[in-house]
């Protein structure tokens, strides 16, 4: 019984009862028209960070977290980086601390945590919230244009967008960097064309 009521509980912190993932046949169209390139972030050095650098590239944005069971996905992340970057992707990496506060205090110990730790080369943004009335209005737009379900439920959930910046679909937590439904979309829209 304590074994049924632990795996219920888990199942709930951690989106066990949602949609794995959806990934679209074609990009969807925000209702404002905006796409991720209308978004800038905040680098985790400071500087700006705005996603119009990353036009004509595919985009896997992903909360991150260093303390949180699921931090091993930084491996896998690291490991699409290094696969897929001279085809034209990235991984986009957003630190938070929205799930149980499972992110460093600051945004120097994300950064060396990150490289010690993983050797991480794909970008990474300042610690941001990103679900809810106070998520970041890049995170707030793509749980917006891809409806119920879509928003992060837990740590390392991952929003897949186009080469022309709309986005094609998300993955929840539990969807592995390295598992066929994330590796395959990646590959449909890195050989889709460049708008």
């Amino acid at each position: 019984m304590l074994k049924k009521i632990a795996t219920l509980a888990t199942a709930a912190l951690t989106g066990g009862f949602a949609l794995n993932h959806q990934v679209h046949a074609a990009p969807i169209d925000a209702a404002d028209g905006k796409t991720a390139y209308d978004f800038t972030l905040t680098a985790i050095d400071g500087a700006p960070m705005p996603l119009s650098q990353f036009k004509g590239k595919v985009i896997l944005l992903v909360n991150t977290a260093s303390k949180c069971g699921l931090t091993p996905q930084y491996e896998g992340l690291e490991k699409l980086q290094d696969t897929y970057a001279a085809k034209g992707f990235t991984v986009l990496g957003v630190p938070s601390g929205d799930f149980m506060g499972q992110e460093f205090g600051s945004n120097k110990e994300v950064a060396e945590f990150c490289e010690t730790r993983f050797g991480i080369s794909f970008p990474l943004a300042e610690k941001a919230h990103v679900k809810g009335k106070n998520a970041t209005p890049l995170f707030k737009w793509a749980f917006t244009t891809l409806g119920k379900g879509s928003e992060p439920g837990w740590n390392f959930h991952k929003y897949l967008i186009g080469r022309d910046g709309r986005l094609l679909g998300y993955f929840n937590s539990r969807v592995t960097p390295e598992s066929p439904e994330v590796t395959s979309a990646i590959e449909r829209a890195l050989a889709a064309p460049a708008s």
